[in-house]
């Protein structure tokens, strides 16, 4: 009996199962059972095949022969002694229990009515077992009573999918969901066509079916347990002989032998068929390739309802054609990963005896052998520079990593730690040059002006060379974006000839990135000065601080305090990182720092800082670093010649006064770059669509350097040119030039007239050669042209009146462009008893507004010391208004200025023509000292302004602005306000 099979093996795709032994395959003559009885079926008698017509379990059969003799019941045992006599083999022999069938009286063609169960997966045909669980309990109980009156058969019929269930495509539909149908319901979906099943055995609510015969339903007798009556079918009659139905037959034949060879499930399906049906037939051959083949259940329940034999065969066919093609691709697949496993298990253990070879000869060490090697060899060159304490802490770390297993955590947190420990220039000091000659021509060449900057890195230099060794010291430069703070720094380490390294700590929160982290959290790395040495390979780089006066301060501590220990000099000498814990030696470090402003500095960081202010750049110095640094190196980068392109000192003057008034020079670098830019793109242009044919004459252009004549000349067949004057007409041009060089004239006058009219207006001169060849022509910007290149103006002049009128008083102020000068007007807006007031206006902040109430008592108090009758202020409201409401302006410097044109209101007197003033006022008249001289003088200098007023504290500042600056500008210095007032209102007869 074929107890191996299940139904799972008609589920799904046949799977390999566990190979069985050759003995139970190969029987009888050292041949397969499949081997003989298919072969039996190909081997020819009289030009006819031989089948053995023995039938084991139908009573009649499917062939329509002559039935074999009934099998009484008592006679059991001898037929299960035959068939085990037959097979001649042990396994027919052991399979006797299993294989007895117990015949009944009733012969199974007598059953019209039967118990209908239904199959879900697979349907049942002739001569296969199939065991199916039945959940329905009156179901199981009516079968186990008919077994018992011997009624022991019943119809199975394959279930019907659900129509909108897709037959390709796994359902969740279980036995149990199966067996809830009933009736009815469970009539309409059951196939018509099924097979007549023997119960074997019912063990719980498994029941155990054997196929006989086919069967088609044709009415419900009752509905529960599901009864139906049904027609016993049989095969429709062929030609045993045709020759079609034995072609088809022996491919089927050859096709099962083909997979057979693959699938050892297959054979031994062949073996028990074979041992308990018979041998083959036609008929049998096709439900044999349908029932064992993986196919899909409707394309095999298309074999069941198949009554034509030779469509069998030719359904049955398709189907093992289709499994022979499967079992090749699973063949093919399982070959393909033998070989894969295969290869990396060969290669593991050639790679494993290599490695023991190598270390028995003494060619390979292990991994931390290795490790400690190396980490030995880093450190050498400056093992006798290093400190004896980081050297002993060096040893135990190597010890430790030998001890250590290399799969452990803890042996990659010593192996970084030791990495970083070697890695680091202990000692390692680059020399340094003490050439103050050098240094003062590197400064030069990379900055204009910053003389201040320049004389304190050269005093550096000079004290170091006195020593013979230099000290660190703490820079910090501070000034407006763009004056070139972090460029002075690169100047320095390249004047010093010491290795650079630059970072930034605007927006820096946490301490860890200065301090490092603890070597036993997840990811710890040094600090940022620890990185800093191993990546510049020495120990005295200069370091390069950038932003320090945007430090943050997070929940992790505060940078800045941190910084204190890598700063001072007293405390830097031994510097502890977290991550390393041994002392760092940064004594001999220069570190320079830049800030905006030094007031966010904290002050214990700003108290060990030298602080040097940039305090920006004037229009001369604009302009020399327009000429000398910005454009030589933009016009290269953009690869323009320098014949190409001329822009004139003018429209550089009106860059920098209407385009780029800010302190620094990146904004004025940005424009250059954009003027160029768009002459690159003309270039380009004018070259591709300007660029004159080639003619049989040559045309040899030549300028002269002269800007008042240009020499033209065209040589043809013989004719040598004559030079032109460029002031000459065209038409004297044409007289000149021989009648055989007409042509060439030609064409020069149509490229002249094609030119463009403001290429025309920039050249200046009526010139025949620049027109021939416009690739030699030359770009020049004015400041006609400059709109073209950047735009209209984005500043405009500060200066809004020629003459103050009454109340109108200018001051000066810093900003972050640089310095500025506004106005600070006051009107009167109402008189009357009692109406004494002030009204503010123009974004004024605390401390302006402050001023503003200051400037008001004192100029009440002056006017009434100066002249007791006017009334003005106690009988006024006032309104004071800055101009350029949209800016915020905050700042003590606006006192004297404020109460200056509340005077010049009260007195109805204009102030001095070209004035300005700034300052702040006490309520006794004292002037205070201001900030941003150099700032407020430039801005002085942009709006004309000839006459300046500062407080005398500032005459030190003044003094050591360069003279350039101070230049025909009239500074008066005071101390008190009634100086101011002299000075402001003084009359022409004073003068």
């Amino acid at each position: 009996m074929l107890k191996a099979l299940s139904s799972s093996c008609f589920q799904g795709r046949l799977r390999l199962s566990a190979r069985f032994p050759s003995a139970a395959v190969n029987v009888g003559e050292g041949r397969s059972p499949l081997l003989r009885v298919l072969g039996s079926l190909t081997s020819r008698h009289g030009g006819r095949s031989v089948f053995c017509r023995k039938a084991f379990f139908c009573s009649e059969p499917d062939d329509g022969s002559e039935p074999p003799a009934e099998v009484k019941a008592e006679e059991e045992s001898e037929a299960t002694a035959n068939v085990a006599a037959e097979g001649g083999g042990a396994e027919e022999a052991d399979s006797k229990a299993s294989s007895a069938i117990v015949s009944m009286n009733p012969r199974p063609e007598d059953y019209l009515s039967v118990i209908a169960l239904p199959l879900p997966h697979r349907p049942l045909f002739p001569g296969f077992y199939m065991p199916i669980y039945v959940k329905d309990p009156k179901l199981l109980a009516a079968l186990v009573e008919n077994r018992k009156r011997s009624v022991a058969y019943a119809g199975a019929f394959l279930l019907k999918d659900e129509p909108e269930i897709d037959v390709n495509v796994a359902t969740g539909e279980t036995d149990k969901s199966v067996y809830d149908l009933k009736g009815k319901e469970l009539f309409k979906r059951l196939h018509e066509v099924g097979t007549l099943a023997q119960i074997t055995s019912i063990q719980g609510d498994q029941v155990v079916l054997i196929g006989h015969r086919r069967l088609r339903i044709t009415e419900m007798v009752d509905e529960d347990p599901l009864t139906v009556k049904v027609d016993h079918l049989k095969e429709e009659a062929y030609n045993k002989d045709d020759d079609i139905i034995k072609a088809t037959a022996f491919e089927v034949i050859s096709t099962l032998r083909d997979v057979l060879k693959t699938s050892s499930l297959w054979r031994d399906h062949v073996q028990t068929y074979t041992q308990h049906i018979g041998d083959f037939n036609y008929p049998r051959l096709a439900d044999f390739g349908a029932a064992i083949s993986g196919a899909n259940k409707l394309l095999c329940q298309q074999v069941l309802e198949e009554l034509n034999v030779y469509k069998r065969l030719k359904l049955t066919l398709e189907l093992v054609k289709k499994e022979m093609e499967i079992s090749k691709i699973q063949e093919s697949i399982a070959k393909a990963i033998e070989e894969k496993v295969s290869r990396e298990q060969r290669r593991y253990l050639l790679t494993e005896q290599l490695k023991a070879i190598k270390k028995e000869l003494g060619m390979e060490k292990d991994d931390k052998t290795a490790l400690t090697a190396k980490f030995r060899e880093r450190l050498e060159p400056n093992k006798d520079r290093c400190p004896p304490d980081v050297l002993q802490v060096i040893e135990e770390e190597l010890t430790k990593l030998q001890m250590l297993e290399p799969v452990s955590s803890e042996f990659n947190v010593t192996r970084n730690y030791l990495d970083w420990l070697t890695s680091l220039p202990w000692g390692n000091y680059s020399t340094e040059n003490f050439d103050v000659h050098r240094a003062q021509k590197i400064l030069d060449e990379d900055h204009y002006g910053l003389s201040d900057v320049k004389e304190r890195i050269l005093e550096f230099i000079a004290v170091g060379k006195l020593r013979g060794a230099s000290q660190g010291k703490i820079i910090c430069l501070s000034g407006p974006p763009g004056v070139g703070k972090t460029s002075i720094g690169r100047s320095i380490a390249r004047a010093l000839d010491r290795k650079f390294y630059r970072f930034s700590v605007g927006g820096l929160a946490d301490v860890a990135e200065i301090k490092g982290h603890r070597r036993t959290y997840i990811g710890a790395m040094p600090g940022k000065m620890v990185q800093c040495l191993k990546s510049v390979g020495t120990a005295n780089p200069l370091v390069l601080i950038d932003e320090i006066d945007k430090l943050g301060r997070g929940h992790a501590g505060d940078p800045a305090s941190a910084l204190l220990e890598l700063l001072d000099p007293e405390q830097n000498i031994n510097f502890l990182d977290h991550y390393l814990d041994v002392p760092i030696d940064l004594s001999k470090v220069l570190f320079v720092c830049t800030a905006n402003v030094t007031e966010t500095i904290p002050n214990p960081l700003l108290d060990r800082m030298e602080v040097i202010s940039l305090a920006g750049y004037i229009t001369d110095e604009k302009m020399h670093i327009a000429r000398d640094y910005l454009e030589k190196t933009i016009r290269e980068a953009c690869g323009i010649k320098p014949e190409q392109v001329e822009v004139t000192g003018t429209a550089l003057l009106s860059l920098i006064e209407n385009y780029c008034r800010e302190a620094g020079v990146r904004n004025l670098q940005k424009h250059i770059e954009k003027i160029y830019r768009k002459i690159a793109l003309q270039l380009v242009r004018r070259g591709l669509s300007n660029e004159p044919e080639v003619d049989s004459q040559k045309i040899d252009l030549q300028e002269s350097s002269s800007t008042s004549e240009e020499a033209v000349e065209i040589v043809g067949d013989g004719q040598i040119g004559k030079n032109i004057d460029a002031s000459a007409s065209s038409v004297q041009a044409n007289e000149i030039v021989s009648e055989e060089t007409e042509h060439a004239t030609s064409h020069d006058a149509a490229v002249e007239s094609s030119e463009e009219p403001e290429q025309v207006a920039n050249k200046g001169t009526n010139n025949v050669g620049e027109a021939v060849g416009s690739d030699v022509d030359k770009v020049v910007i004015d400041v006609s042209n400059l709109v073209d290149f950047v735009g209209k103006p984005v500043f405009h002049a500060e200066r809004i009146y020629d003459q103050t009128p009454v109340g109108v008083v200018m001051g000066l102020a810093w900003n972050a462009l640089g310095g500025s000068t506004l106005y600070i007007e006051t009107t009167l807006v109402e008189q009357g008893e009692g109406k004494c007031a002030l009204h503010l206006t123009g974004q004024l902040g605390d401390v302006m507004k402050e001023s503003a109430q200051i400037a008001h008592t004192v100029a009440r108090a002056i006017l009434l010391e100066k002249e007791p009758k006017n009334q003005f202020f106690a009988t006024s409201k006032c309104h004071l208004h800055v101009p350029a409401g949209a800016t915020p302006k905050e700042g003590p410097s606006a006192g004297c200025t404020m109460i200056t044109s509340m005077l010049s209101l009260a007195l109805n007197k204009p102030v001095k023509k070209d004035l300005a003033m700034t300052g702040e006022v006490t309520l006794t008249g004292r002037i205070l000292p201001i900030g941003g001289v150099k700032e407020k003088t430039i801005a002085a200098r942009r709006s004309n302004v000839k006459t300046i007023i500062f407080p005398s504290a500032n005459r030190r500042d003044f003094d050591e602005l360069a003279d350039n600056v101070k230049e025909g500008l009239d500074v008066r210095f005071v101390d008190n306000y009634n100086q101011i007032l002299e000075l402001a209102f003084e009359s022409e007869d004073a003068k």
